[in-house]
């Protein structure tokens, strides 16, 4: 299929993929193979992903990610909120939306669906994206499948507005909760810098939680030691995954063991021990100048008596400011915490269809109903 000179390839194996996919993607690591390889050999068990590559004639200038999901396959999509709308919300994904087809990756807050190495215009941009879910929602349909949503997933607000007045001017656009990101200033080297900055209320805070957290020793975690614990990590991680609101996928149980694997230092897994058992950990991934936060685990109880989850932010935070890194990606969870601690809320969007005509007129009406509302209060933890 073309769009203006542009062609593309759908690949479903790494292996297959062109041999200079990396040089398109060489600055974000959640494009490139070593990622890619995590999700072909440890995706969820309900994902199936697809990787695209864009041509100019015979020219890879532009990659992109898509990821099927199965939510007949899930045992829950969360179990902390327990409401009526709740409720609802779960029959209706299970009868009217359990096939999803993603543009863009599901399991990572920010925009890395997509990425080319040469300009091209929003309108062309768009046109691809969509030539593409159509190609995959066929393959699909050859297997009997019928996809029921298809979402463009995390663009930040400049990227909507061009697509929005563009190819998706026809498709529902909505924001969910926004990406928590802790932009660094410069002359801050130290965590003492960090530390210095805030006011008193919140240098309160930061000490107050770090005694809490004494007797509990904190350190990063090697391979040998992320396989020895594997079932460990995972049962922390399940914890919480279930414990969220809403969920569309769980890990799988060797996903940590082989992300440490594929991507070596750049992934970095820190373990929170007490008496030498293994009570809490934090994933890291350094994508460039950006320091991604991934899945974290805990014990409820050592959670609650050490304020292991406030102590970890702290943690994320001092390794990107002592490591030179310009911002930190935290993600839409806990917005209130992570705003304690220095982290701004920044919009993104989404666009969205139904396959089926009818539901999709209505889409306007009914998404919003099924999104799990959220008050919170942006704490300013600066002087």
């Amino acid at each position: 299929m073309f769009v203006n000179n542009y062609t593309f390839k759908i690949f479903t194996t790494v292996e297959n993929l062109p041999k200079d996919w990396d040089v398109v993607a060489y600055d974000n690591i959640f494009l490139q193979t070593q990622y890619l390889n995590v999700l072909e050999k440890s995706a969820p068990v309900n994902m199936q992903c697809f990787f695209i590559g864009i041509f100019e004639k015979t020219k890879l200038i532009g990659i992109a990610l898509a990821q099927y999901l199965n939510l007949n396959k899930l045992e829950s999509f969360g179990e902390r909120d327990k409401c009526l709308k709740t409720s609802v919300r779960n029959f209706v994904f299970k009868n009217f939306a359990s096939h999803v087809l993603f543009l863009g990756n599901n399991m990572i807050t920010g925009q890395n669906g997509y990425q080319f190495k040469k300009d091209i215009s929003f309108d062309e941009i768009g046109k691809l994206l969509l030539l593409c879910s159509e190609e995959i929602i066929s393959y699909f349909k050859k297997q009997k499948t019928k996809i029921h949503i298809v979402s463009f997933k995390d663009f930040y607000q400049d990227c909507a507005n061009e697509l929005k007045t563009n190819t998706f001017s026809t498709i529902y656009e909505f924001n969910t909760q926004p990406n928590m990101i802790f932009k660094i200033p410069s002359h801050w080297k130290t965590k003492e810098d960090y530390v210095a900055a805030f006011s008193k209320k919140y240098r309160d805070q930061y000490k107050r939680a770090h005694k809490k957290i004494e007797g509990i020793t904190v350190r990063e975690l090697s391979l040998e030691e992320t396989i020895k614990h594997e079932n460990r990590i995972y049962d922390l991680y399940y914890y919480v995954a279930k414990n969220a609101p809403f969920n569309t996928f769980f890990l799988a149980k060797n996903h940590f063991s082989t992300f440490k694997k594929q991507c070596g230092d750049r992934f970095k897994i820190i373990g929170y021990f007490k008496n030498e058992d293994l009570v809490g950990f934090h994933t890291i991934l350094l994508n460039g100048n950006t320091l991604e936060t991934y899945f974290l685990g805990y014990d409820e109880k050592v959670q609650k008596e050490s304020m292991l989850y406030l102590n970890m932010l702290y943690t994320m935070t001092e390794f990107a400011i002592e490591n030179n890194f310009g911002r930190i990606i935290f993600g839409r969870t806990a917005l209130e915490i992570k705003s304690s601690i220095g982290a701004e809320p920044v919009m993104m969007s989404g666009f969205i269809y139904h396959t089926n005509s009818l539901v999709n007129k209505f889409l306007p009406k009914i998404f919003p109903k099924l999104e799990p509302t959220l008050a919170w209060q942006q704490r300013h933890p600066f002087k």
